[in-house]
Parts: C-alpha cells; structure tokens; sequence
C-alpha cells in the first residue's frame, strides 16, 4: 500500500466483505488511505482494513433518523480525514443530492454490470434472464441518479451457456479487481478529465487489454 504527503488522501466506503476495498488497498497506489468507513458495524472489510494498516470507523445509518442525518454524519467522518477522493466500495446506501455534490468529481464507484445496462441490484440474474453474450462491471463517477455516472473504464467477460449467478458473479468480481485499481490510479494521477459532452478523457496510454474498454483523449 503507497503511503506519502504528496499522494491524494482517499476515504472508502463499504457495507460488507469488502473485497474491492482489499484489492485497493493491496494495489500500492499512488494514495494515502486515511480511512476505511461502513455504516455497519459487523461488515467484515473492517478487520481486514485494520490488519492491512488501515484506521477505520463506522456510521450507523439505523442511529440516524434520515439519509440527510446520516449523510451529514458521515461527511462528517470522511471530512475529518481530509480526503480528496471518496472511493464506493459495496457501499449499499443511496446517497442524497447533497452529500454528491459536496464530493463530485471526487467520489467513484464501481457496479458489476455493464452501465448503462443492469443499474441498481441483482445485476447477474438480470443479465442471465435478458440472454446478454456478455457481462461485466462499470467503474464510474458518482451522480445523484444512481448508477448513471460518467463512465470511467468497463472490463468485460463473456457470459456463458451454462453460467449460474455465482459462477457469472466470481468471473466478474475478478475483473472488478483488476479494473477498480486501475481506475483509481488514473484519477490519484489527475489522468481523467470530464468533457464537454459529459463523457470521461483519459489522458496518456490506456492498456492494452482486450477485456478492458476505457476512454481516451
């Protein structure tokens, strides 16, 4: 895990296992990660983010009577840390117009379809019911319409005749480990610019990947 002054502070988001946030914080990126924050106390990423170096914190959403309350609460946190970037993780929290645009164009996400096909949940069953040849996940900025972000990068995989939800799932989650670093990267790296159109630049070389489809200038 990169640590350093001069890298962007980042605080991540989870609600559960947390294994996105394992791969970010096992990636040595160019980042500080100033906190791991759930807003449920039993999410098992917690004790992972603590034996990998990492302060953590938590924000109940069930001792908050609205999502304003919450959302304030937890804007609290991540502001205490001073983070330049905040990184959704299996963050499972809709989260209001107001606490958006206090981080945007600072705060990411990564969803495991191939936006804008499959938003919100249950994203592989959808995706085996509709017949699709081929699934995957989305890493996108974060807008107050959920899942309907700026696109960032997509890695996709082909879906199979005989797949079930949990072997489409796994096939996907590995690629969300490998694409959600990658992204992250560019933006610690100042590489991502939004243009006129809405749609995300990335400046210098992409990678040369086939599964991977991402922006350039």
């Amino acid at each position: 895990m990169a640590d350093g002054q001069s890298f962007p502070r980042a605080v991540v988001l989870i609600s559960g296992r947390g294994s996105n946030m394992e791969a970010l914080l096992r990636a040595d990126l160019p980042v500080t990660f100033a906190a791991v924050i759930s807003n449920r106390l039993d999410a098992r990423g917690l004790a992972i983010a603590r034996n990998l170096g990492v302060e953590t914190a938590v924000v109940d959403h069930r001792e908050h009577p609205s999502r304003e309350d919450f959302d304030q609460a937890l804007a609290a946190e991540i502001d205490l840390r001073a983070a330049d970037l905040v990184i959704l993780a299996g963050f499972m929290r809709v989260l209001t117009d107001g606490f958006v645009a206090r981080y945007q164009g600072r705060m990411i996400n990564i969803h495991p379809a191939l936006l804008p096909a499959f938003p919100g949940l249950d994203t592989h069953a959808r995706a085996l019911a509709a017949g699709v040849k081929l699934h995957g996940c989305t890493v996108h900025f974060v807008t107050p319409e959920v899942d309907a972000g700026p696109i960032i990068a997509q890695a996709a995989v082909p879906v199979r005749d005989d797949d079930s939800v949990e072997s489409l799932a796994a096939r996907v989650l590995a690629q969300e480990h490998r694409l959600y670093p990658m992204a992250v990267r560019w933006l610690a790296e100042g590489r991502l610019r939004l243009t006129p159109e809405g749609r995300v630049a990335l400046a210098g070389a992409a990678p040369n990947d086939a599964t991977l489809i991402a922006p350039s200038d």
